[in-house]
């Protein structure tokens, strides 16, 4: 009786413990997709290509797992997609500034 309950208890807490997963990170999506409208607004794609590819691609990559429930892959995705985009917004700002080429 007693390994019985042993191996219930064992199975309970591997059930519970299994069931545990990451949230969905819906402010780091939110964020992400902000920083590439906003970088978007001011041409990234033509100023700064490189820094809009790896925001695109991690952005893409992070909707991937975001659907396949991945959290955990898709929360680092989603924050090198912010900051990728962050830095092609502010590339692509000074570019257009310098060229005279301004909002």
């Amino acid at each position: 009786m007693t390994l019985a309950r042993l191996f219930i208890g064992v199975l309970f807490f591997s059930v519970m413990v299994g069931c545990q997963t990451v949230p969905a990170p819906i402010e780091d999506y939110s964020l992400a997709r902000a920083a590439i409208d906003a970088a978007r607004s001011v041409q990234a794609a033509r100023h700064s290509p490189g820094y809009w590819h790896q925001a695109e691609e991690a952005y893409r990559k992070g909707r991937i797992y975001y659907d396949d429930r991945d959290f955990a892959r898709a929360k680092e995705q989603f924050i090198r997609a912010k900051f990728a985009a962050e830095k092609a917004e502010n590339s692509a700002r000074l570019i257009r500034q310098k060229t005279g080429d301004i909002l």
